[in-house]
């Protein structure tokens, strides 16, 4: 009876095993099928093609956006600007980070997993770490501060005495730095730092072959250095997470804008409003944030599906803000600003001077105003919106019509002209042209403003 028992199990195994073994192309058995979910707080863009270039006449003359046909990729986009309170888990997060790494080196018991955890003692991870922060003991910081230990170990993330405020013991927010990394891909695909196809004496030994890449690899500072394996495509930068604040003064000579400045990022009032004062390179920062946010999650409940958020292409933005309208001037349609009841149709600067007469004086709560036909709120005023494409005349003579995409990552000694990037869609500062979906125009990279800020958009797995 045990015999045919363990028959039966046997030809089960190498039956469920067949399709290997048969002689025939069959694929690999078992794979898990794949049905994507609406991201949370995220619209469907469809594949398809427009064509580029502005909608009427040139009104500056600028010869910077010709007509051209494109074909995009199906992708997800926010339906809304970023808020501040989005903005905010962000913030809270990093900090959480720090203050949890300060304090594993008080409390480990509580704070970090035991390398006992694990079969083999770790390596130093991508921070320098030889273990784990455990993030499921939670931060009582009440609590936590009654420890002389941990209090001596957080005070470098507060002001010090002589620069708080009557007094109050506040957190130093440019101590909130984030680091990142991400795989530069362009570097990577590049002929010269392709991997050379030479036998080896053994195949375990090519990542520690320094022979088996020629060219060299550039830093986020401009630095180069030769490429040793695949970690050298494994770029790392630091960035402080906090929003420039002051940009509500320093961009408006002689106006008054100190309670903005003061209130706009940390204020309830203003939690469903766009985050402004976030610089490009900042704006990048959150994509990858956001990216680990999800696919950390994934990963321990077992999938092995990885979602990327980035910033949108300038074409996907534009094919995002037409929606199904492609010849119109604006996301909503038709030649004007007004509907036909002669209420504002956007957040902008409408009249010489007269900022409130469309509803708000500065920005405004995101989506109070209607959508456009794909649903998508604010694609014209309130904020403008960082892209993730380097900022040239000429871009449109040379891209390409298949996901159009121009990049160049420049370093701090670069040439200014370097660090432009597009932004779209026109703000509450802005006269209705720039709300045009075609008009394209440029800010710094390292530059942070009151009236720019940006959504995510992920790309769509599979057509559709």
């Amino acid at each position: 009876m045990k015999r045919i028992i363990v028959f039966g199990v046997l030809m089960a195994i190498f039956s469920s095993c067949g399709n290997y073994y048969s002689g025939e192309l069959t694929g690999v058995p078992g794979r898990k099928k794949y049905f994507e979910p609406e991201p949370f707080g995220m619209v469907f863009v469809p594949q398809g093609s427009f064509n580029t270039g502005p909608s009427d006449q040139d009104v500056p003359f600028a010869q910077n956006n010709f007509t051209k046909t494109v074909t995009v990729e199906a992708f997800w986009m926010d339906e809304t600007e970023i808020t501040n309170n989005e903005y905010r888990q962000y913030v809270y997060w990093v900090r959480d980070s720090l203050f949890r790494e300060l304090i594993a080196e008080v409390m480990e018991e509580e704070f970090k997993i035991s390398v006992d955890a694990y079969e083999d003692p770790l390596e130093e991870d991508i921070y320098g770490r030889n273990y784990q922060l455990n993030w499921d003991t939670k931060l009582d910081m009440k609590r936590l501060m009654e420890n002389e230990e941990v209090r001596q170990a957080l005070d470098n993330m507060y002001y010090k005495v002589e620069e708080r405020f009557f007094g109050r013991k506040e957190l130093n927010v440019h101590k909130l730095n984030y680091r990142y990394f991400w795989v530069d891909l362009q570097q990577a695909a590049k002929d010269a730092n392709r991997f050379r196809n030479a036998y080896l004496p053994d195949i375990a030994d090519l990542d520690q072959d320094p022979g088996a890449y020629d060219g060299v690899i550039v830093a986020p500072d401009g630095t180069t250095s030769p490429i040793v394996n695949r970690g050298s495509f494994i770029l790392k930068d630091v960035v402080n997470v906090y929003p420039d604040t002051l940009c509500w003064i320093r961009d408006f000579t002689y106006s008054y804008n100190e309670p903005m400045a003061t209130m706009y990022f940390w204020h309830p009032s203003f939690d469903n409003y766009p985050v402004v004062g976030i610089t490009w390179k900042q704006a990048n920062a959150f994509c990858i944030w956001r990216t680990q946010l999800l696919n950390n999650v994934l990963v321990a409940e077992g999938d092995y599906f990885v979602h990327d958020y980035r910033l949108p292409l300038e074409t996907e933005w534009e094919f995002a803000a037409r929606g199904t309208l492609k010849n119109s001037m604006y996301p909503w349609g038709g030649m004007y600003t007004r509907n036909r009841d002669g209420c504002f149709l956007a957040n902008f600067k409408p009249l010489r001077g007269n900022y409130a007469d469309d509803g708000g004086v500065t920005t405004v709560a995101v989506g109070s105003y209607e959508p456009n036909e794909l649903g998508l709120y604010d694609m014209a005023g309130n904020v403008a919106e960082w892209t993730a494409n380097a900022y040239d005349e000429s871009a449109y003579f040379y891209y390409h019509d298949l996901n159009p995409d121009y990049k160049f990552n420049a370093t701090e000694d670069d040439n200014p002209v370097m660090k432009r990037k597009v932004i779209r869609g026109g703000s509450w500062k802005d006269i209705s042209y720039y709300m045009q979906v075609s008009t394209r125009t440029y800010e710094y990279q390292d530059t942070s403003r009151s009236y720019i800020g940006f959504r995510c958009i992920r790309s769509y797995l599979g057509n559709n």
